[in-house]
């Protein structure tokens, strides 16, 4: 499914008496990058749960070209294009690369009137992806726990993207990685926009959202700050926004 427009409109979330979000609001066109910025305790990783489908709001909505998205699990927003990316890249160790690719999306072939893994077409496949987007592992054969950190994210990239996906939600992608790997994240997230897929980051570093953003989205509370275009703010007003929750262009109108 081609997702060219996604909106959140008046999200709230609550856990028990704890309010996580608070009529937060959000849209991005297709091709586009998001940074969503924040301490620790913002709401971001709520937020992305929420429109990757792995936890319910407890009132708003998602439009995805206009239209009510109408999933509720994060299968039902793969299968509209969305797909997240999660810290721990969400990968099964004992597991090859190849089968990590299709995990939940298994090619299979008759075998003796058995459904069986093609084990073959999965690895063709997912060498064939890697290729198409300019990403490298030693060999999709390999166990995932044979891999690098950069390695790894390159195997958490190639699934998300592989399949159609239209929006990609990356949670923290260059943290723990070195100045090489860091610089392979930042080209694949260009080579995606080229394609026409929005990326939303998650992230702690600026200068990555800077390099290669569109957008920047700070959040504190569970609350939207505010928002800039990358080109109209440098670091130093992004950081004052994260720290005091307030909207140096909106003097006196702190987050609550």
């Amino acid at each position: 499914m081609s997702v060219n427009h996604i909106e959140m409109r008046n999200i709230y979330k609550s856990f028990g008496a704890v309010t996580a979000l608070h009529d937060v609001s959000l849209e991005l066109q297709a091709g586009k990058v998001l940074g969503l910025v924040g301490d620790n305790a913002a709401g971001k990783s709520t937020l992305m749960k929420i429109l990757a489908g792995a936890i319910p709001p407890s009132r708003g909505e998602i439009l995805i070209d206009g239209k009510p998205a109408t999933y509720s699990s994060p299968i039902g927003a793969r299968e509209s294009g969305i797909e997240m990316i999660y810290q721990d890249f969400a990968l099964v160790p004992e597991l090859t690369v190849a089968q990590n690719i299709f995990l939940g999306r298994e090619i299979t072939r008759s075998f003796g009137g058995i459904r069986v893994l093609d084990r073959k077409k999965m690895n063709e496949r997912a060498r064939k992806l890697f290729s198409s987007l300019g990403l490298r592992v030693p060999s999709v054969t390999l166990s995932v726990q044979a891999l690098s950190g950069g390695q790894q994210q390159a195997v958490a990239i190639a699934r998300a993207t592989g399949f159609d996906a239209r929006l990609v939600i990356m949670d923290e992608p260059t943290a723990n990685l070195g100045a090489p790997a860091i610089e392979k994240v930042r080209d694949t997230i260009t080579g995606l926009k080229e394609a026409g897929v929005s990326v939303i980051i998650i992230s702690h570093r600026l200068e990555d959202i800077f390099a290669i953003g569109d957008y920047m989205m700070v959040m504190k509370q569970g609350r939207v700050v505010g928002r800039r275009d990358v080109h109209d703010t440098d670091n130093a007003e992004i950081v004052e926004m994260i720290v005091t929750g307030q909207d140096p262009r909106r003097a006196g109108k702190a987050v609550a």
